[in-house]
């Protein structure tokens, strides 16, 4: 699997100034534990398994904004609790070094963005985490 310092500075590159201090380091995280498995069924695609999850957590409307070419939904910190197993969320919060309430929060508000960064021409790539880093799939 890609580094997490990899994948934290493409994911900091993608979101600029919007990541604030801890959002591209709280998404690496929540991406890494879709890639080992947690949830989701896409095949090693981390993206795919994670947008899975929120669609079956009934925000798959606002999911798929993110990765079609019109404009993001937004998400609240909120829906992401119930979205994500609390289980997920806490190993998130744990990883990045922040509260669930901030990982929640950094979810909420770079979430959208990345998505929409990841998927420029309006479909989930099948890829995972390295192939995403050495890509540069955006």
């Amino acid at each position: 699997m890609a580094g997490n310092n990899d994948l934290g500075s493409l994911l900091g590159g993608l979101l600029g100034d919007k990541a604030g201090g801890s959002a591209g380091g709280v998404l690496t995280s929540l991406l890494a534990a879709f890639t080992q498995g947690q949830s989701g069924s896409a095949g090693g695609n981390p993206l795919g398994s994670l947008l899975e999850a929120l669609a079956k957590s009934g925000l798959g409307g606002q999911a798929q904004s993110w990765v079609g070419t019109g404009s993001n939904e937004q998400l609240t910190p909120d829906q992401v609790k119930e979205a994500l197993p609390d289980a997920t969320l806490q190993k998130v919060a744990a990883e990045s070094g922040v509260s669930p309430d901030q990982a929640a929060n950094d979810i909420a508000s770079a979430l959208p963005t990345a998505v929409d960064k990841l998927t420029p021409e309006g479909e989930v790539p099948g890829l995972s985490l390295d192939e995403l880093v050495r890509q540069q799939k955006f």
